[in-house]
């Protein structure tokens, strides 16, 4: 099947979506949603896990259950690789967006209405694999509405990553509500709602999308089609295994994952560079694409504590009295979301106004380290507090420079994945990008294990100083990063 250009073409020239492609308002739309039901399932994940069967619980240690929900993120982003996969090698990157989401639905129902940790296991299984096809895919797909030198490409992903946050910022705050007042399945209930309504809205919608997004740029064989089959089944059963026998348990699955990823990333790196279907600029870019990888992977360990550690400093430090009605946990997870409502409008805004004159990728990906570290610094002046001796008003704060950090690194690095990307590897190079968020959540959840209510400072202080290096020795390489980059900035 040959390639059309009808799909970057139209949309170069399409500015009925706020300035951009009309068709991005059906990824943005489905992206939206799935994100309602992901972190609105995800606010209150946590706390089902440890709080006891008195709260409605599952009274699994808190240390372990801060792990579980660090492998579940990571297993999330890992997943990525087979949604990838699936859609440069048999589907293309529309089928499998739209498929995903029927996972994900799937999943949210499990956990609304499977009992105990069966129905944890099952929906977690089930969402995580759904939202990896669907993440890898959804940024594929708007990739495909733009030319490779349109202007508009990072403000588009900006707008992009607006529909992500307003999921995020609704999702928190129902699912905690019906939580709070009926019981955890009832907010599971919701999240598989709010996915259903996504997948109502782009089954309407995703006709309207170019054939580029269905296109599918390295099919496999007809022939290797039962070898594939044989490899999925042989490793679904080395896994049930490895659970039965006790090697993969719940107090080590942050550290499986962590060890998964990295052979994953290492192996990823390693076929495209290897691979005969690029050529010498597309491997200098992948080479190129390694250090902001590693400085990625540092950033999220660090932002996907709010899964985690603030999770846990919400429930036991924050004072989230508000006048005289205590605020659900969930609801800082919705915090983060407002500000990137406001500010993913001025940063694309800003891009769009220095268009050539904007900081190169290295240089935004260098300052997000910084930034991100520097917000674990502010932690220290509330360390060694007592009970609800947090005001909400500072980690309103702290979380507005999670925000600026975030901005500068995450819809960046989607919209630098399809830049860098070579032609064989197109949607497989954005998956590249989510092993990174994978390994920095799985790192998250490990970092979870060791932080210690008692003596926060050394937390706090270690992490965020070593995130601020990450970030200085990348702006330290900008040039010879940028060299590797081949014209990309």
């Amino acid at each position: 099947m040959a390639r059309t250009p009808a799909g970057p073409a139209q949309g170069d020239r399409d500015t009925r979506f706020f300035g951009q492609p009309w068709a991005l308002a059906h990824v943005f739309g489905v992206e939206m949603w799935e994100r309602f039901s992901f972190y609105g399932m995800q606010g209150i994940l946590l706390i089902y896990l440890y709080y006891s069967a008195t709260q409605g619980g599952l009274g699994i240690e808190q240390s372990v259950a801060a792990g579980i929900v660090g492998a579940y993120g990571g297993a999330v982003y890992l997943s990525t690789i087979l949604g990838a996969w699936i859609a440069d090698r048999i589907l293309g990157a529309e089928r499998v967006l739209f498929l995903s989401a029927i996972v994900i639905m799937a999943g949210h129902i499990a956990l609304a209405l499977l009992p105990g940790f069966f129905g944890v296991g099952v929906g977690l299984v089930l969402v995580a694999i759904g939202s990896g096809g669907l993440k890898a895919t959804a940024t594929s797909v708007v990739g495909t509405l733009y030319a490779p030198d349109d202007a508009r490409r990072d403000a588009g992903f900006s707008l992009f990553y607006l529909g992500i946050n307003l999921g995020a910022f609704a999702g928190p705050l129902l699912t905690g509500l019906l939580q709070s007042s009926l019981g955890f399945h009832w907010g599971f209930g919701l999240a598989a709602v709010g996915m259903a309504l996504g997948l109502l809205q782009y089954s309407f919608g995703r006709k309207a999308l170019p054939d580029e997004a269905r296109h599918v740029p390295n099919p496999l064989p007809r022939g290797r089609y039962p070898l594939m089959i044989g490899i999925a089944a042989a490793g679904v059963v080395v896994i049930v295994l490895l659970v039965l026998t006790g090697v993969i348990r719940a107090d080590n699955l942050s550290l499986i994952v962590i060890i998964a990823v990295t052979g994953a990333a290492i192996a990823y790196f390693a076929v495209i560079l290897s691979s005969r279907r690029i050529d010498s600029d597309e491997r200098s870019r992948v080479w190129g694409f390694l250090p902001l990888f590693l400085t990625s992977v540092a950033f999220w360990s660090l932002y996907q504590q709010q899964f985690t550690v603030l999770t846990v400093y919400s429930d036991k430090r924050l004072n989230r009295d508000l006048f005289g009605w205590e605020m659900p946990v969930s609801w800082v997870n919705s915090i983060n979301p407002i500000f990137i409502i406001i500010l993913s409008g001025v940063f694309a805004a800003i891009w769009t106004k220095l268009g050539s004159r904007q900081p190169s990728t290295p240089v935004k990906f260098g300052l997000a380290a910084i930034v991100m570290g520097a917000a674990f610094l502010l932690f220290l002046p509330f360390a060694g507090g007592g009970e609800n001796s947090t005001p909400l008003l500072a980690i309103v704060g702290i979380l507005f420079v999670f925000t600026v950090a975030e901005l500068l690194l995450s819809p960046v690095g989607l919209s630098v994945a399809t830049k860098l990307a070579p032609e064989a590897f197109h949607t497989q190079m954005v998956a590249l990008f989510f092993l990174s968020v994978s390994l920095g959540t799985a790192i998250s959840g490990q970092l979870a294990t060791l932080y210690n209510p008692g003596d926060e400072v050394p937390y706090f202080s270690s992490l965020g100083l070593i995130a601020i290096a990450v970030g200085v020795v990348l702006l330290l390489f900008v040039k010879p990063v940028l060299r590797l980059m081949r014209g990309v900035r």
